[in-house]
């Protein structure tokens, strides 16, 4: 392919990238003194009646949005030309790369950076949210890094983007077939819901170093996206805190009713998972931990040496009030106990009751192969420190443990029946 050093007013410097259908070149524009990228269509492309028509679109599309999005993790639009025979769009250089790099398991951000980097998309999104505009193609390629080792981003390639008030320059039949949404592989009307569900993927990506569906083709790859649930992402990163696997779970919830209804949702559990991780970060001295199970009721016939292996295969957590730590009708695979704090039960709208320290819920994730589903939400009334363990970190203990465990809770299950039957009698 023959070297291009110039296009239009804008001067060559390098290739910094390469597509099937585009190069990405880095260029200078003379006029406003500044590097730009530019996203150049490939000329083969343009000549096929199909494709070129699509692409001139896309670019027609994103040309549109110029000077229209002005926010700080927005990469900017500067300039587009569509010909026949040319097209390009002319954007907002951003040195540090893409988020590919970070998406497999031996290159993975800590959880703290994804974290921000995931926050400041969803607020990005729900400023063009706000300018009726849903991006609808949401994944690692489209999110860029103003430097590699900072966590300012912007997101870019809107060129499949859907426009609320008009859809004259909508693309129809676009997106990364591992991020959509099952509304987008159905071809329904769409709203942000789907970028919520894409951003989902990305940071389950993020986390897990793997996507949550693989095939070794689109039709089976997106009939898993419609029918099945993905395992949480602790499933392949034992790392990855539970609030982070639940925060995961509600953006990728296939039904509209049960995933974040809006970006704030997302924000805020995202902004309370941060926080979690600082308290998590700093933590309690490993004997305070031990002290702390040694005078819970549960572990009462627990030997010293079981109780080591307890806190060798649990993730202890400090957790802010108002915090989800599971919700109504997520899968789980983990059960907790509250070392210290009180937490509120909740099924639907009503209170169930109030566990406070040394109690436990989620137990019944041991019952379910690793399938169950959250009977009720449980969310922090009180600081807490929590103790969680997933199924699979149990199935890997001594023999003895897991036989303390297994009696220890239908003591629990006993206690909580016989409450219920007298509760039923003094009705």
């Amino acid at each position: 392919m023959a070297a291009i050093e110039r296009i239009g007013k804008f001067d060559v410097i390098a290739q910094v990238g390469e597509g099937t259908t585009a190069r990405v070149f880095l260029a200078h524009d003379p006029f406003s003194d500044r590097d730009v990228a530019i996203k150049y269509i490939d000329r083969a492309i343009l000549k096929d009646p199909r494709q070129g028509r699509l692409y001139r679109q896309i670019l027609r599309s994103e040309a549109a949005l110029a000077g229209r999005l002005d926010h700080p993790h927005i990469a900017r639009i500067f300039d587009a030309l569509v010909t026949e025979d040319e097209a390009y769009v002319v954007m907002e250089y951003v040195p540090g790369g893409t988020l590919e790099r970070f998406c497999s398991p031996d290159n993975l951000l800590p959880e703290e950076r994804v974290i921000e980097i995931v926050f400041k998309c969803t607020r990005a999104l729900d400023y063009a949210y706000h300018q009726g505009i849903t991006h609808r193609d949401i994944k690692p390629a489209n999110i860029l890094l103003m430097s590699p080792e900072r966590q300012d981003v912007k997101l870019s390639d809107f060129g499949s983007a859907a426009f609320q008030s008009s859809d004259a320059t909508q693309v129809s039949g676009v997106g990364s077939p591992a991020y959509m949404s099952p509304q987008q592989i159905r071809e329904v009307p769409l709203n942000h819901q789907t970028d919520i569900y894409s951003l989902g993927v990305v940071m389950y990506q993020l986390l897990a170093g793997r996507l949550p569906f693989e095939s070794s083709n689109n039709y089976s790859l997106l009939y898993r996206i419609t029918h099945e649930d993905a395992p949480p992402p602790s499933h392949y990163n034992p790392e990855v805190s539970p609030h982070l696997d639940s925060i995961v779970a509600r953006a990728m919830r296939k039904e509209l009713e049960h995933r974040y209804q809006n970006w704030t949702e997302f924000s805020h559990d995202l902004a309370q998972a941060f926080r979690n991780q600082t308290q998590r970060q700093q933590g309690l001295p490993v004997p305070e931990k031990f002290e702390m199970l040694r005078g819970m009721v549960f572990f009462r016939e627990f030997s010293d040496v079981e109780l080591w292996e307890v806190l060798r295969i649990a993730q202890w957590s400090s957790v802010r009030p108002d915090t989800f730590l599971v919700r109504e009708g997520e899968p789980g695979d983990s059960f907790s106990f509250l070392a210290s704090g009180e937490a509120r039960v909740r099924k639907g709208d009503k209170l169930l009751g109030i566990l406070t320290s040394g109690e436990c819920f989620g137990e019944m994730a041991l019952f379910s192969a690793g399938s169950g589903t959250r009977g009720a939400s449980v969310q922090a009334a009180t600081d807490i420190e929590l103790l969680t363990i997933r199924a699979h970190a149990l199935n890997r203990a001594s023999d003895a443990c897991r036989m303390h465990f297994y009696k220890a809770f239908l003591e629990v299950l006993a206690t909580r029946l016989s409450l219920a039957n007298s509760r039923i009698a003094n009705l």
